[in-house]
C-alpha cells in the first residue's frame, strides 16, 4: 500500500508544481499586457485571467491539497519520521507559504490590481524551482549529503539562477 500512496503523492506533487511554475508566467504575461494599447490590453488581460483561474482553481489548488493528504498518509504508513524528513518538511512548509503568496497575487490580478513588475514576477517565479531542487536533493540523497555541501550547493544554484534572470533582462533590454 505504501508504494501506491507514494506514487499518487508524487503525481500530485508534479501537477502542483506544474501549476506553480506556469501561474507566475501568466502573471507576467498579464502584467506585460498592461503595457499594450486598448483593445489589445483588455483582451489579453481578460484571457490571462481566465487561464489563471482555470489553472489555479482546477489544477494547482486541488493538487496542493491532495499532495498534503497523500504525503500525510504516506508518513503514517512509513511509521517513523527520520531527521532528513523533518528538513524536507521545513522546505515543504516554505513551499506552502510560496503557494499562499501566489494566491495573494492571483486574487489581486483577478481584481485588476497589478502591484509587481514583470521582472519582479520573473524572480518570484524561480522560488518554486529553488524549493523543488532543495526538496528533491534531500529526498534523493538523504544521509549522503552533508549540511555544508547541501547549503553550499543550493546557494550556488540560486546564484546561477539569479544571474540567468539578470542576463535575460539585459538581452530583453537590448532587443527593445
Amino acid at each position: 500500500m505504501y508504494f501506491y500512496v507514494k506514487a499518487i503523492h508524487i503525481i500530485f506533487i508534479v501537477t502542483w508544481f506544474s501549476g506553480m511554475f506556469y501561474l507566475p508566467r501568466l502573471f507576467i504575461y498579464a502584467t506585460e499586457a498592461g503595457e499594450k494599447q486598448e483593445p489589445e490590453k483588455s483582451i489579453l488581460q481578460k484571457q490571462f485571467a481566465i487561464m489563471s483561474r482555470r489553472l489555479w482553481l482546477g489544477i494547482t489548488w486541488p493538487s496542493a491539497i491532495l499532495t498534503v493528504i497523500f504525503g500525510g498518509w504516506m508518513a503514517w504508513l512509513y511509521g517513523t519520521v527520520p531527521q532528513w524528513l523533518w528538513i524536507k518538511l521545513g522546505f515543504v512548509c516554505a513551499l506552502y507559504f510560496y503557494h499562499f503568496t501566489l494566491q495573494k497575487i492571483y486574487s489581486e490580478q483577478q481584481k485588476g490590481i497589478f502591484k509587481y513588475s514583470s521582472q519582479q514576477l520573473r524572480i518570484w517565479n524561480e522560488i518554486a524551482t529553488i524549493l523543488l531542487v532543495a526538496i528533491v536533493m534531500i529526498v534523493s540523497v538523504k544521509q549522503s549529503i552533508s549540511l555544508v555541501w547541501g547549503v553550499g550547493g543550493l546557494l550556488l544554484f540560486i546564484i546561477i539562477l539569479m544571474s540567468a534572470i539578470r542576463i535575460y533582462k539585459l538581452i530583453r533590454q537590448r532587443k527593445n
